[in-house]
């Protein structure tokens, strides 16, 4: 059997808290975090509610000790994987292999589109410093460079399943004894370019989200990140208090069937789900607990059921999606579920699915709508499916 690799340490920040603590308290109290358009700048103000961070950029540099020059994602990025890295408490960090890992899909797209609205206007205006961080590669870079992490950095971008896959590439590199150390995650901020562009698709819900409903009508974009902080045995061994949990199964694949919509069938959510479970060396039946990627779409709730109705049928383990707190994060919602799995284990709980009211006409299951308590979860799997069918599944293990 290959080395495990451990969760040490996990930060956050959502439309729902700035950190762990305020993100659990909203997931128990059921206090979801969309609402009106307040921070940016859109045509659709009053009309979409998003999941926004309750801060401007002003606010969030402050917090992350940067520049208010510099993009939301890079603000976001750092105030969660400076949590993450603190809540691991690695005494000796700086003199590990270290590694950050981090996925999201806008980079610095929010300052881009401020320069080419004063530049389209203008051909004079518009402050080039805007536009030099705006690939995604970026953001990962000023945050690499604040965690003061310069061994390995990397980004990943694929769509919505971008954040699972940066985790258990970071897994690998330390089972490979590559990295004693990753930070691994994502981030991303709201953008009008996202905007317009979901909306073009028209999957988005001009009420909040309801996940798995059978009268869904699509998502609400959410905006955040979250990272794990993953560390070889050796690390974990090191540490002062024991580690969350394992990272014990992981895959990608990938059922190239449409740009942006799922098989019907759930191919690449099944295959997804099938190989994570063989790297962790479990059965369906082990599993206690599914954060469900349930993005609140017509085809991507009816794909993942699917799926889980030909995994998991007849027995179903408790699920939900955490969606219906968060909105979609896109590039980061791998990166918060993954986070919001490690403390489903560490503290016996499971979430609600908010708003859920109706049974899925196709499905033999129905989510979660309670908050619950005292559970045993031993295993849980959180999804992370993508557009151009690419899907990941990662399996936390206590």
């Amino acid at each position: 059997m290959s080395a495990p690799v451990f969760v040490a340490g996990i930060g956050i920040i959502t439309a729902i808290g700035d950190n762990i603590a305020e993100n659990l308290a909203a997931l128990e109290s059921g206090r979801a975090g969309m609402g009106d358009i307040t921070f940016l700048e859109t045509i659709h103000q009053k009309k979409l509610p998003v999941a926004e961070v309750k801060h401007n950029n002003d606010q969030l540099a402050e917090k992350a000790g940067l520049s208010n020059q510099i993009s939301r994602t890079a603000l976001l990025s750092t105030i969660a994987a400076e949590e993450a890295i603190k809540d691991a408490g690695i005494k000796n960090f700086s003199s590990l292999r270290t590694g950050f890992i981090s996925a999201n899909t806008v980079g610095g797209m929010d300052k881009t589109e401020n320069f080419f609205r004063e530049f389209l206007h203008d051909n004079q205006k518009g402050k080039l410093r805007n536009v030099v961080n705006h690939e995604c590669g970026a953001a990962t870079e000023i945050t690499a460079d604040k965690l003061g992490i310069k061994n390995y950095v990397s980004t990943i971008s694929t769509a919505c399943s971008s954040s699972a896959n940066s985790i258990f590439f970071g897994a690998r590199l330390i089972k490979q004894n590559m990295l004693d150390v990753v930070v691994a995650g994502g981030v991303d901020s709201l953008t009008k370019f996202t905007l317009n562009g979901f909306n073009t698709l028209m999957i988005l819900d001009s009420e909040f989200c309801k996940p798995f409903d059978e009268n869904r009508r699509g998502l609400n974009l959410g905006e955040g990140a979250g990272y794990v902080v993953l560390v070889s045995e050796k690390v974990a061994a090191s540490l002062s208090r024991k580690p969350y949990c394992k990272l014990a199964g992981y895959a990608n694949a990938n059922d190239a069937y449409h740009q942006t919509a799922s098989s019907p069938d759930g191919t690449g959510s099944y295959l997804a789900m099938t190989g994570a479970l063989k790297e962790a060396n479990l059965q369906a039946a082990d599993i206690d607990y599914i954060n469900l990627h349930g993005t609140g779409t017509q085809n991507n709730d009816i794909a993942e059921g699917t799926a889980i109705k030909r995994l998991f049928d007849p027995s179903f383990p408790k699920m939900s999606s955490t969606k219906s707190f968060t909105g979609h994060t896109l590039g980061a919602s791998g990166g918060i579920e993954a986070v919001f799995s490690v403390l489903a284990i560490e503290h016996g709980i499971i979430y609600p699915n908010l708003r859920f009211h109706t049974q899925m006409k196709e499905l033999p299951f129905a989510p979660e709508t309670k908050f619950l308590k005292g559970q045993k979860l031993n295993n849980v799997l959180s999804n992370s499916f993508g557009f151009g069918g690419n899907c990941s599944s990662l399996i936390f293990s206590r």
